[in-house]
């Protein structure tokens, strides 16, 4: 479902004042983009992953030919040419392995443009809880669209940037309407977002990457309502209702995505790993990672990590 680093990501046309990607560095192979930009992957290749990164915008994959497997929030998903799906960046992910030649069209578009889409509640609801969506109905030109939609973002015109947003919007209502499932294979409550217009939708992205930027941190809920410029007690309400869950939550959410992203990819110990993930408690580290995985991260370490660090893997 995604790309090598290189290839995805760096390639991409930017303006000189949004913030490079950092590069990869083998000694922390996991890497958080700080990129929000509506924008194209620059190679059409999949190659494997050293490791698995993440990026706070909801990422489209449409395969043109070949077979990838990534892993996915400790899944393994495979998906194969003819097929759309997409998911939210911020949720690790990792190529593990792919058929030679596969390639693939990825697009990343900001996360405001589904917090904004407030009649499809059960479908913006299951991206930001982790779902990876595939399209049940395809066209027989979604191929040469996907393609020109990658070829018009690369450009760097603005004006046919404008447009692709304007037509990817409405490809991803017509998913929502023409039927999607969750690869996971796992329900989603329902969050209901009534049509709060555009400045409260801005809001709510200020807070989600708020969240991204400082999870790692001593943050609070407070804090990131705050970030938002509203009250805090509307800016959390809105945020649950926006996201389906609490900004707490959302916290706790992202320490345990990067927690397991390093049990995976690293060398460093539990305790490393506890305290470079944001969590101020061993204890609290491992009820919440019991929690949500089902086992500790010793045993979830050894069951992932030689599969996720294959040997072969292309260095991102």
């Amino acid at each position: 479902m995604s790309v090598q680093i290189q290839s995805a990501m760096t390639g991409n046309v930017r303006d000189e004042s949004t913030p490079a990607h950092p590069e990869h560095d083998p000694r922390h192979p996991l890497v958080v983009f700080g990129d929000h930009r509506f924008c194209a992957g620059a190679s059409l290749d999949v190659q494997r992953m050293a490791g698995p990164h993440m990026h706070s915008q909801i990422e489209l994959n449409f395969v043109l030919e070949g077979e990838m497997t990534y892993w996915f929030d400790g899944r393994e998903l495979t998906v194969d040419a003819g097929r759309l799906c997409l998911f939210w960046g911020m949720v690790p992910h990792q190529v593990i392995s792919r058929a030679d030649p596969t390639r693939f069209v990825c697009l990343y578009v900001p996360m405001s443009v589904f917090l904004g889409f407030a009649s499809l509640s059960r479908f913006r609801d299951a991206v930001f809880r982790g779902a990876v969506i595939e399209a049940m109905h395809l066209t027989a030109w979604d191929r040469d669209i996907f393609l020109r939609w990658r070829e018009e973002l690369l450009s760097g015109d603005a004006s046919l940037s404008e447009i692709v947003r304007n037509e990817l919007t409405a490809r991803v209502l017509r998913i929502e309407r023409d039927g999607w499932r969750d690869l996971r294979e796992e329900g989603s409550a329902i969050a209901s977002l009534a049509p709060h217009g555009a400045e409260r939708i801005e809001h709510v992205e200020r807070m989600l990457r708020f969240v991204a930027e400082h999870a790692l941190g001593d943050v609070r809920a407070e804090a990131v309502a705050a970030s938002s410029g509203l009250h805090p007690n509307y800016a959390m309400s809105l945020f649950k209702r926006s996201v389906g869950h609490s900004i707490t939550q959302a916290i706790t959410r992202h320490r345990l995505d990067t927690a397991q992203s390093l049990l995976i990819s690293t060398d460093k110990s539990i305790t490393e790993i506890v305290y470079e993930s944001g969590f101020g408690s061993i204890s609290r580290f491992y009820e919440a990672f019991s929690g949500r995985f089902g086992e500790r991260p010793k045993k979830f370490r050894q069951r992932l990590r030689a599969k996720a660090m294959a040997p072969g893997v292309s260095a991102a």
